[in-house]
């Protein structure tokens, strides 16, 4: 990290969802850069078909150099959520950084068209993804009003454009974009800024597990070149750089790839590498929904 190796020291966020993949990057980067990092996720025992607890990203935050606080939290649950608010308020008395992450699981909706499947679905996916991180939202906002200052990040996708993966899953992420963008408008006059984030394909813990590696070297995932995938630090580090942005408030309504956030702020993944993940997103539409099925499925 360039300058100043804990830019956010003194700050507090919260990151929901962070057992694994894009809550874990984020919340180890924020850590790393300084931040106490309240983080959310239900998983408390190892679980091999899905690796990740909170206490393993706790330790890995504080191998980062972070202070890590893990909670245990079912975001389908309000009062749970609410209960991580008040006690960040109670240890710390500010929230500086929110990233909404949490999401429900989606392989079960992948390959299958809307009327295959169950209604309920819509309640999970929408209830654990749109409502939890209007939810988080709310009770963060008092704290950021309060001190006139603040980052509300929700981790959205290009699918609220464009079909991917299914039907309910855009509708929630549409439901995601409508919000960053009516809630900075209201929260604008506090200088509390919320801004949308489009991750490519992230290459989690459960991801490399079912990765091949080729002769040449190339990682390959159900037959897809990974060449252009990132790994989970990479919107970790668009997220600090959206943190320690003074001008973060030109960009508060609106949107961004990660590879857009590299090239303005000057960051890379941790190979030194800028993945374009519009090229992987055109190489995604040619492998259809069947690498979906596959991948979100693993």
């Amino acid at each position: 990290m360039r300058g100043n190796d804990k830019p956010l020291s003194g700050s507090v966020a919260v990151v929901t969802g962070a057992t694994r993949g894009i809550g874990k990057g984020i919340a180890i980067e924020l850590g790393a850069a300084g931040a106490a990092v309240y983080f959310t996720g239900r998983s408390t025992t190892e679980d091999p078909q899905r690796p990740g607890t909170i206490g393993a990203t706790a330790a890995e935050i504080q191998d980062a150099g972070g202070r890590a606080i893990p909670i245990r939290c079912d975001h389908h649950v309000d009062a749970e959520v609410a209960e991580v608010f008040e006690r960040v308020r109670k240890d710390e008395g500010r929230l500086d950084i929110l990233v909404n992450n949490a999401t429900a699981e989606l392989g079960s909706m992948v390959g299958k068209r809307f009327w295959e499947l169950p209604v309920e679905l819509w309640d999970d996916v929408i209830g654990v993804g749109l409502r939890s991180h209007y939810v988080a939202s709310l009770y963060a906002a008092p704290m950021m009003i309060e001190q006139r200052s603040g980052l509300i990040v929700n981790v959205s996708s290009h699918g609220s454009r464009e079909y991917l993966m299914g039907v309910i899953y855009g509708v929630g992420k549409a439901g995601v974009e409508k919000l960053t963008t009516d809630m900075s408008k209201e929260l604008r006059e506090y200088d509390v800024a919320v801004i949308s984030i489009w991750p490519g394909l992230v290459i989690g813990e459960n991801r490399l597990v079912e990765a091949v590696k080729q002769p040449d070297g190339r990682l390959t995932l159900h037959g897809l070149d990974l060449s252009y995938a990132e790994t989970p630090a990479f919107p970790g580090r668009g997220v600090v750089a959206l943190a320690t942005d003074e001008a973060r408030m030109q960009r508060t309504g609106r949107a961004f790839w990660g590879a857009e956030l590299a090239y303005d702020y000057g960051f890379t993944d941790v190979d030194g590498s800028i993945p374009d993940a519009r090229k992987l997103h055109e190489l995604l539409k040619q492998s259809g929904p069947s690498f979906w099925k596959d991948v979100v499925g693993s």
